[in-house]
């Protein structure tokens, strides 16, 4: 439905350019969202979607097993998307304090991200609301460190920013005046909160994404909070027991199109464009979290089957290989730390995964060693390659 102009511009003077700035209306969009039959039923499919995927982290032999897996494969997909270019393996080497070498400023700044994230959650599981404060706290450990340090961590912007061009006035977009910021987010956190909002968690999802990103409150870290809030508001609103939905993915293999909806919602005020691509997005990338799981499943049955019958006292070794299905990089120290084993016994075992192909020693190295869960990081690493 084309609305019309979703905001009001407001013209103003930075360094002799005249420029104008995108205020957006408050949520929830006027008038209301219109919720066909055909888009009520691609909504059925995207909540039951969500649903297999809440009940199949059961399935796994440790609960917090694939959200460890799949929070950092996201701040992987989610940094990539502003241009950093690291690996979920150098993420994993980086978290390894005994496997120096690997390249720092991309690897810190999606360290942070993971950091941001599991701030979040410990926040909500307190029973802290998802708000506007929780929403500044994980940006200030977002730009802890790295290049994003120096742009007001943990603050509201002060200053004009813009997306796109070289500066305001060749921008593809301009966001609110900085004095319109404090305003708009919390007319967003009381949309958030409920007030007002005729929608379910799906849609308030969707809408809320998109007017945090027209605000662009921050000077930095704007694209990665505003994908983590999605994740936030589904499990906020208890639609996920784990925030386990993370759709930068799909984001990066849409990004023309994500653009160009973002922007035909603002100049034309098409939400229900943007809300098929979303619920769409939500499916496909429900579903395929499931498969993923399903498959993680497989793998580590059929290894610990071929553990148990290559030898007749396996339960060490079965402990070890516990361990990597936990963490899909590990060095000796680190087994022997979360086994209680001895040193020697955590190199021997990790020597006979090596000898069965389940481990690959990957630095060739004599000391300060690191072994691989390799089916276990490619399932993980698909699709999360850098661009």
């Amino acid at each position: 439905m084309r609305r019309g102009l979703t905001g009001s511009y407001e013209t103003s003077q930075i360094a002799g350019e005249t420029i104008r700035a995108f205020v957006p209306h408050p949520l929830p969009p006027t008038p209301p969202l219109q919720l066909t039959e055909q888009r009520l039923q691609v909504l059925e499919r995207a909540t039951l979607a969500l649903g297999r995927l809440d009940s199949v982290t059961l399935l796994l032999p440790e609960r917090d097993l694939f959200l460890y897996a799949y929070v950092r494969r996201e701040a992987v997909l989610s940094s990539q998307i502003e241009g950093t270019q690291s690996s979920l393996a150098q993420l994993l080497l980086f978290e390894l304090e005994e496997a120096p070498g690997v390249p720092i400023d991309d690897v810190v700044e999606v360290s942070s991200y993971v950091a941001a994230l599991n701030h979040g959650l410990k926040r909500l599981r307190e029973g802290f609301p998802l708000s506007n404060h929780l929403i500044r706290e994980m940006h200030a450990i977002l730009l802890q460190s790295g290049r994003g340090s120096a742009k007001s961590p943990g603050e509201f912007r002060r200053s004009q920013n813009w997306i796109g061009g070289t500066r305001p006035g060749n921008a593809a977009f301009v966001p609110p005046p900085p004095d319109h910021v404090e305003d708009c987010m919390a007319h967003l956190e009381r949309f958030l909160h409920g007030e007002g909002n005729p929608y379910p968690a799906l849609v308030k999802a969707a809408l809320a994404h998109v007017q945090f990103e027209t605000i662009h409150p921050f000077l930095d870290g704007n694209g990665r909070i505003g994908r983590l809030l999605i994740a936030f508001v589904l499990h906020h609103d208890r639609l996920l027991s784990q925030p386990l939905l993370y759709l930068s993915l799909y984001f990066k293999q849409h990004r023309a199109e994500y653009y160009r909806l973002l922007d035909l919602v603002r100049a034309e005020g098409d939400w229900e464009a943007w809300l098929d691509f979303f619920l769409e997005g939500v499916e496909q990338t429900a579903t395929n979290a499931v498969q993923t799981a399903k498959r993680l499943l497989g793998l580590f049955q059929q290894d610990e089957r071929s553990i148990q019958q290559s030898q007749r006292r396996a339960s060490t070794t079965l402990r070890v290989f516990r361990v990597l299905c936990e963490r899909p990089l590990v060095t000796v120290n680190q087994v022997r730390k979360r086994t209680g084993l001895s040193f020697p016994a955590a190199a021997k075992s990790l020597r006979m995964l090596e000898d069965l192909g389940i481990v690959r020693e990957v630095t060739g190295q004599r000391r300060n060693r690191v072994f691989a869960y390799q089916k276990f990081l490619a399932v993980l690493s698909e699709g999360a390659e850098p661009l």
